[in-house]
C-alpha cells in the first residue's frame, strides 16, 4: 500500500461506517461497463458538497489492488450479478490535484512532484522493472504495463484545482492538460481514468483539450445523473430513519432537476410499432451535505456558507454583464429565463456575456437548469438565502428598485390602470440610457426594460408576424402561468396610443392570438418627441390598454 498507488480501502470505510451512509455502489456497474473500452475516460464535474471525494475514495476501494471483498459485500452493488468482477483487479493511481496545484507554485514545479512521488510508489510496489528514465511517470508506468501487463485505474480528484487556484495563468493551464492529455490518452495502461472537480474540461474556443474525456455534468450528467447528488427516494428515507420533516428538506435542499440519457433500444422498431418510446429519467437531486447536516442535527437552515462564504456567489453576480443583475433580481423572485450555455469556456475568467457567468453558477451549483426549456433559476432557499447574503451591499439597491417597478408596472398591466401604466413605464424610460429616446426602436429596447419583470411569467417575442403587419412585442404566458393574460404591445413614436390601438384593430393583430381570445390585453403606448426639456410633457408617454 503506498500514498498514491493503491492506498487502499480505510478513507472510503470511515464513509460505509458513519451513522448517516447512502449507498451509492451501484455506479460502479456503469463504471464496469467502460472499463477498457474507448468510453473509458469519465469526467465528472459536480459542485462542492455534492460527494466527488467520496465517490472517488469508493472507487479507489473497489479497483485497487488488495480490495476488501468484504466491505463490498453488504453494499447495494452485491445484488447484482458479476458484481466483482474488476474488484480489486488493478493498480489504482489516486491524486487529490489540490495537494499539489498551489497558487504560489509555478504549475510546471506541480506537475514534477506529481511525477516524482508517483514514481516513489511505482518503484516500491515493482522493484525489480528496469526503468528507462524514473523522470518521466509516462514511460514508467509503460515499463510496468510492459513487464507485467498491470493496468492502471486513474482517480483524479479536484482535476480542475489550476482554474481555480492559479485563474490567469493560461500558460500553467496549457502546461497541465498537456500533461494530462500525454499522460492518459490512448495509452493501453490505462483501464479506467475518472476525474471529478467543480468544472467541466476546459476548452478553447469550441474544442475541449481533452477530447478523449465523456462529461458528466450539472447540466447533462447522462448516467450517472442520479449518483450527483442525493435522490428524491434516498431523502425520503432518511427521513423515515431519523424522523425528519420530508418536506422542509424538499424546500431548502430540492432543486436540482437532472435526467439521464435515453439508452439506445435494441428492440425500437417493435416499440415503434406499438407506438411506444422510452424516455430519459429525470431525478430530483438534493445537496448531499446540506441534507446529512439537516438529518444529524435536526436543524433547517443554510449550510452552503459553512464550506464557502457569499463572497464566492458575489463576486461573479457584481459584474451585472448584460444586465446580469437584473436577471439576478427576477430569478430571486422566482422567475426563470433561457440561456445559452454553448459559448462558455468552462473556467473562471473567461466571460464574454452574461450567460456565460450564468453557466458557471450552474456548475458551481447556485443555479439549476432545465435541459428541455434551456431555463436557469435560483434550485432552493438554501441557495436563495445566498443569493441574498450576496447582494446586500448598496450597490443592489437600484437593481431591486427597478424590479420592484417593473412588477408593479405588470400589476397596473394585468389591472388595466391606464394611467399608472404610462407613469411607470416613463419613470423607467428616464432611468434608462438616452439613446432609448432616438427612434421606435430604441423606444421598444425602453419598454423591455420596463417590462423586464415579465420574463417571469412570459415568453418575449418581438416583432411578431401576424399576417397583416408586425406586433411590436408580444408577451405570451409560459404554459406554467396559462392563467395570464398574453399582452400584444404597439409602441408609438410621436404620434398617440389611440393611433397605436387602431393599427391593432386595422390590421387584426388579434387575429394572430386567436388561442388567447378571452385572456389578452392589447396595449398601445406612445411617447411624445416634440416636447422641450422644460415643459411637463417631455418625454412623456400614454397607456390605452383594452381586454380581448
Amino acid at each position: 500500500m503506498g500514498t498514491y498507488l493503491n492506498p487502499g480501502k480505510k478513507s472510503y470505510e470511515f464513509t460505509v461506517n458513519s451513522e448517516i451512509f447512502v449507498d451509492k455502489t451501484e455506479m460502479l456497474l456503469y463504471l464496469n461497463s467502460v472499463v477498457n473500452t474507448n468510453q473509458r475516460y469519465v469526467s465528472v464535474s459536480r459542485p462542492r458538497r455534492f460527494g466527488k471525494t467520496i465517490a472517488a475514495d469508493m472507487l479507489t476501494a473497489y479497483y485497487g489492488k488488495g480490495a476488501d471483498r468484504e466491505l463490498f459485500d453488504k453494499l447495494n452493488i452485491s445484488s447484482h450479478d458479476d458484481w466483482y468482477k474488476y474488484l480489486g483487479g488493478f493498480d489504482v493511481i489516486r491524486l487529490a490535484m489540490t495537494d499539489f496545484i498551489k497558487a504560489n507554485v509555478e504549475v510546471s514545479s506541480s506537475i514534477d512532484k506529481i511525477q516524482k512521488r508517483v514514481f516513489r510508489d511505482l518503484e516500491k510496489q515493482y522493484p525489480d522493472v528496469d526503468y528507462y528514465d524514473p523522470d518521466d511517470l509516462i514511460s514508467s508506468m509503460e515499463d510496468v504495463y510492459n513487464e507485467y501487463g498491470r493496468q492502471f485505474v486513474l482517480v483524479i480528484d479536484e482535476w480542475d484545482a489550476v482554474f481555480r487556484e492559479r485563474r490567469q495563468d493560461d500558460d500553467g493551464h496549457k502546461l497541465y492538460l498537456d500533461f494530462l492529455r500525454d499522460w492518459l490518452k490512448d495509452k493501453d495502461y490505462v483501464a479506467l481514468a475518472y476525474m471529478t472537480g467543480i468544472l467541466p474540461i476546459k476548452k478553447y474556443g469550441k474544442h475541449s483539450a481533452l477530447n478523449m474525456f465523456d462529461e458528466y455534468s450539472m447540466i447533462a450528467p447522462m448516467q450517472l445523473a442520479s449518483y450527483t447528488g442525493f435522490t428524491e427516494d434516498e431523502v425520503r428515507n432518511l427521513c423515515v430513519k431519523y424522523g425528519r420533516s420530508f418536506e422542509k428538506m424538499e424546500e431548502w435542499y430540492d432543486g436540482y432537476d437532472l435526467s439521464d440519457v435515453i439508452p439506445p433500444d435494441p428492440n425500437y422498431e417493435k416499440q415503434k410499432e406499438l407506438n411506444m418510446e422510452i424516455e430519459a429519467e429525470h431525478y430530483s437531486i438534493y445537496s448531499p451535505l446540506s441534507v446529512v447536516k439537516a438529518v444529524s442535527t435536526g436543524i433547517i437552515q443554510d449550510y452552503w456558507n459553512k464550506t464557502e462564504n457569499y463572497e464566492a456567489l458575489a463576486q461573479f453576480i457584481n459584474m451585472n454583464m448584460d444586465g446580469l443583475k437584473d436577471a439576478v433580481a427576477l430569478m430571486m423572485d422566482g422567475g426563470r429565463f433561457q440561456v445559452d450555455i454553448s459559448t462558455y469556456q468552462n473556467d473562471m475568467t473567461s466571460f464574454s456575456c452574461r450567460d456565460d457567468v450564468l453557466a458557471l453558477l450552474i456548475n458551481l451549483g447556485y443555479l439549476g437548469y432545465d435541459m428541455e426549456t434551456r431555463e436557469v433559476f435560483i434550485p432552493n432557499k438554501e441557495i436563495l438565502e445566498e443569493f441574498k447574503a450576496s447582494t446586500k451591499d448598496s450597490v443592489w439597491a437600484d437593481t431591486f428598485k427597478a424590479f420592484e417597478s417593473s412588477l408593479e408596472l405588470l400589476q397596473a398591466t394585468w389591472d388595466v390602470d391606464e394611467a399608472k401604466v404610462a407613469e411607470l413605464v416613463e419613470d423607467a424610460h428616464n432611468r434608462a440610457s438616452n439613446k432609448t429616446y432616438n427612434d421606435e426602436t430604441a423606444l421598444s429596447y425602453g419598454i423591455q426594460l420596463a417590462y423586464y419583470a415579465a420574463q417571469k411569467y412570459y415568453t418575449t417575442v418581438l416583432g411578431l408576424d401576424t399576417g397583416k403587419g408586425y406586433a411590436d412585442i408580444a408577451y405570451l404566458p409560459a404554459p406554467r402561468f396559462s392563467d395570464k393574460p398574453a399582452l400584444l404591445i404597439e409602441l408609438k413614436y410621436g404620434k398617440s396610443a389611440d393611433v397605436a390601438m387602431d393599427q391593432i384593430r386595422r390590421q387584426k393583430y388579434m387575429d394572430r392570438f386567436e388561442h388567447y381570445r378571452g385572456n389578452m390585453l392589447i396595449i398601445g403606448l406612445n411617447y411624445n418627441k416634440d416636447f422641450p426639456n422644460d415643459d411637463p410633457k417631455f418625454k412623456h408617454h400614454t397607456c390605452r390598454i383594452e381586454r380581448m
